[in-house]
């Protein structure tokens, strides 16, 4: 065993050997860290030969009985020489070296045993919360991810005995978030005296954090960067303390046989030498670039700027601000032109190399994930990340600067002579307000044809436990509401529900009841509670004759008329609005919020209360997004007021809603969601990263009586609450991995990703049958979906009692286990519906003639661009185009035939 990790006699750093810097004559000053790092050598292990640099000493074996070394794997000289230099720089009593920073962690985690907790942060490296995956699956530890930037958010998790780890991050990747590591070392102190800290300082390095002065307790990084600094090594450093936590980490490291190899533990004391000379320059010119890059308006993260968040914090546990940086442009096309524009900076996934590195973290470590989903999860779709090296500021500057004038996001400006920042999308925006003059106050609407769609919902996770105070999950669903408002102009307002009782209607426009509410100015708001007073005359009025056979077409119709009279007081436009769906009506799939998306868009378009994106130049994008981070102002206008008036339609519809629907059925892909009054945070938050997975949704079709199945809950959790709490406590964990494994589907693999879904499906369908909410119905799906050959997952969704039941397809399931198991399912008298979860929210046909498909075999004669020799038996009006064709295709084909019309813009 190494003499480094020899834990029989404790140690602490200040008696760790090192170049005595005192004279016998008169008392020096201890050597500055920046000294430290270049003086590698230890007085109590000095070369026979008196050589300068430290020898690779490349043997498995070592020759004799008793000796100091005798096998690599339990320790080498060269090893030990690195061992030593980085506990010396670190403030540490020891240094383990080993083959990566996963295996660094690795090595960390073996630490806990079943049934502990850790609290690791909520924005960690994506293969750090692979590897806390793998241990909640398979070691019966439980994960708790939070703020860790908020240490009040930290406190709740923290058990005086459970809590065995916390795992800490600072500055985060590629945002920059600060977590105060000293403040949140000392409250886990307090409340969890057994408890580890564990802090991953990568990003920091010893030179410039070391957080083991700060109260942690474990400190690891991933050598492979700044220690090494050349990318031509992998390597991971553990240091520590705690002379109990040296001796069970030297033995794993010993045990699996891990650590780090000769010849790579040299090139590391080599790299280390450097690391001051290298990471002081990297600094100096990080904020040199921050600095240039503020002065010209874009919204850099750096903590090295007097407005970043947590600089206060920073500044007093580092030294300094590191050398990586990221900035947004408010466009994703125009960050893309900036980083293939550069020539000096090197397009890279790592950081910490001697040369300067640029990326897009969305397109290049998060490509596959749909943009629109990336774009409503937080992570700016437009963020370029810089990683600077050690070339000159000037050359790096100037390469920048010619990188953002090439791609237009600054311009010489002749009144100030100098780059000045452009507005993203300013002329094409004026361009696209040229061609069409929507908006604008001399534009009715009625002229255009507006067709959108929204999808319907599925809650993966969190069913009924959610009204305990359990997260829960809801994903968007790819069975989607289509609404089309086609012109009248002939004083009449219309609508037709198709899948709604077949509801046919039509309304004189000045006949509905519009003295019975105060009109909404433009920019006004709806206020949180209903005109009471407009619903009674809507009643009373256009609906008085819709009996209580027809309730389900009542409230659908009240619902739209109540928007109609509050949005368009002004227009009063004279349309027929038209609503279908694939989406089934009444199986807990959402699809009352994606009708109430659809009607409040297309009202809201109708009364000008949204605009369109500019046309993107060249025009090629398939999605235009509404809601794109930083890409104008008026596109996130577009979908919070989407979002507003929809939930508006659902508390007509429902009375309280939750908002869970209407806003997966405006953003799409996926969210959480807590109730209030539970001691922890509530509302909804967008999962960050969710990438689609394919599902299939099969409809019981039994009725359900959700007020009924929530009752049977909450009064079993009086007379058994030790049962039901336990249960709700699994539930909570199993939705809190969900949510990580989500979030993180790139990092973590799509493989484990489908592997570990399939279990916590599972495992929470049987928690749901544990509180009586299933039917045989359920079951019967349940059984024939996991029955060989299909060996598929399969849980309940949404209240049960009925409804649907959601089976996870993996990607490999071939297309004829696919026909039979829909045939089976079918025989059985269910109606099964394949389909993807996690997908686009809202959307709207582009109105655009550039994005119209005039081309389609679908559409109608007339429809977007007539023929240049159009024949008159077969031409039908402009504004029936695409009514006619919507209301006679059969489902099977309605998504195709939509698709196919143009491109869409997508929430």
């Amino acid at each position: 065993m190494s003499p480094t990790i020899d834990t029989k006699t404790p140690a602490v750093h200040h008696d760790l050997p090192t170049p005595d810097p005192e004279s016998p004559t008169r008392t020096r000053q201890p050597y500055k860290l920046s000294t430290l790092c270049v003086a590698v050598e230890n007085p109590s292990m000095k070369d026979q030969y008196g050589s300068s640099s430290v020898p690779i000493y490349q043997s498995a074996t070592f020759k004799g009985v008793g000796n100091e070394y005798d096998y690599s794997r339990s320790g080498n000289p060269t090893r030990s020489h690195l061992e030593h230099h980085i506990a010396k720089i670190s403030s540490a009593a020891r240094a383990f070296a080993v083959s990566s920073g996963m295996a660094a962690l690795d090595v960390i985690l073996r630490l806990l045993r079943p049934g502990d907790e850790i609290i690791a942060g909520d924005d960690l490296y994506g293969g750090t919360n692979r590897l806390l995956t793998f241990i909640r699956t398979h070691v019966g530890v439980t994960v708790h991810h939070v703020d860790t930037t908020d240490p009040n958010a930290v406190i709740p998790f923290i058990h005086p005995t459970k809590t065995a780890m916390v795992l800490l991050e600072s500055p985060t990747n590629p945002l920059l978030k600060i977590a105060d590591l000293a403040l949140i070392s000392k409250e886990v102190k307090e409340r969890a005296p057994n408890a580890i800290v564990v802090v991953d300082n990568t990003m920091m390095s010893p030179y410039l954090q070391r957080p083991l002065e700060h109260g942690a307790d474990i400190v690891y990084d991933s050598a492979t960067k700044y220690l090494s600094g050349h990318h031509d090594l992998m390597a991971g450093m553990i240091t520590c303390n705690r002379d109990d936590l040296a001796k069970q980490i030297a033995f794993t490291i010993n045990s699996v046989g891990n650590a780090l190899t000769p010849i790579d533990c040299f090139l590391l004391l080599r790299g280390v030498k450097t690391m001051a000379v290298r990471m002081d320059r990297q600094q100096a010119t990080s904020q040199l670039v921050a600095t240039y890059l503020h002065s010209l308006g874009f919204k850099v993260h750096y903590p090295g700027l007097p407005d970043h968040p947590g600089r206060e914090i920073h500044q007093r546990i580092s030294d300094g601000n590191g050398a990586v940086l990221s900035f947004e442009t408010g466009d994703k096309e125009l960050s893309e032109k900036i980083v293939g524009s550069t020539r000096l900076w090197g397009i890279s996934v790592s950081f910490g190399c001697v040369n300067s590195l640029i990326s897009m973290p969305c397109v290049m470590s998060h490509a596959s994930i749909d943009p629109a989903i990336r774009a409503a999860r937080g992570l700016p779709e437009d963020l370029i990340r810089l990683c600077v090296g050690i070339e000159d500021s000037s050359d790096l500057l100037d390469d920048l600067e010619h990188a953002l004038v090439d791609a237009g996001a600054i311009a010489l400006s002749a009144q100030q002579n100098k780059y000045v920042r452009v507005p993203p999308g300013h002329a094409a925006l004026n361009k696209a307000v040229e061609q069409l003059a929507i908006g604008s106050s001399n534009s009715r609407g009625v002229e255009h044809e507006w067709f959108v769609s929204a999808p319907g919902k599925v809650i993966l996770f969190g069913e009924h436990a959610v009204v305990h105070g359990v997260t829960a999950i809801a994903a968007s669903v790819d069975l989607r509401c289509y609404g089309l408002t086609s012109p009248r102009n002939d004083g009449k307002l219309s609508a037709h529900f198709n899948d709604i009782n077949d509801f046919q209607a039509e309304w004189d426009i000045e006949s509905l009841p519009w003295g019975a509410s105060a009109p909404l100015g433009h920019h006004e708001r709806h206020p949180e509670d209903l005109d009471q007073q407009l619903i009674e005359a809507i009643h009373s009025g256009p609906l008085r004759e819709l009996g209580p056979d027809k309730d389900q077409a009542r409230n659908a119709a009240l619902a739209f008329l109540y928007m109609y009279i509050k949005l368009t007081s002004a227009e009063r436009p004279s349309v027929h609005f038209d609503v279908r769906a694939t989406l089934p009506v009444g199986a807990g799939l959402g699809s009352s919020a994606s009708f109430s998306t659809c009607a409040a868009t297309a009202l809201l378009l109708l009364s000008h209360r949204v605009t369109l994106p500019s046309i993107p130049s060249p025009i090629s994008a398939e999605h235009l997004h509404l809601s794109h981070h930083g890409r104008h102002a008026l596109e996130k206008h577009n979908a919070e007021e989407a979002n507003h008036w929809a939930f508006i339609a659902e508390k007509i519809l429902h009375g309280n809603p939750s908002g869970v629907d209407n806003s997966v059925a405006v953003f799409g892909g996926a969210l959480t969601y807590n109730r209030p009054g539970f001691g922890k945070p509530s509302g909804m938050e967008s999962i960050q990263g969710f990438g689609s997975l394919r599902f299939l949704l099969t409809n019981s079709k039994v009725p359900r009586d959700t007020k009924k199945l929530v009752a049977g809950v909450g009064l079993m959790k009086q007379e058994q609450p030790e049962v039901v709490g336990s249960i709700l406590d699994s539930i909570e964990n199993i939705s809190a991995q969900a949510k990580r494994s989500l979030a993180d589907s790139t990092e973590f693999g799509r493989e484990n990703l489908l592997r570990d879904l399939s279990v916590m499906i599972s495992e929470n369908h049987k928690h749901l049958v544990s509180l009586g909410v299933s039917h045989p119905s359920l079951e019967v799906i349940r059984e024939k979906t996991a029955a060989p050959p299909y060996n598929l997952s399969t849980k309940l969704t949404g209240a049960g009692g009925g409804g649907c039941a959601v089976t996870l397809i993996p990607d490999d399931f071939s297309d004829t286990s696919m026909k039979d198991l829909l045939s089976e399912l079918t025989e059985c008298g269910f109606d099964p519906y394949l389909t993807s979860v996690g997908g686009s929210g809202l959307g709207i046909l582009s109105p655009y003639p550039e994005h119209r498909n005039t081309s389609a075999k679908d559409i109608h004669p007339g429809q977007v661009t007539p023929p240049e020799t159009p024949d008159e038996a077969n031409t039908t009006d402009p504004g029936d185009s695409i009514k006619a064709s919507f209301e006679t295709k059969s489902l099977s084909e309605l998504t195709g035939w939509a698709q196919n019309l143009g491109k869409w813009l997508y929430v």
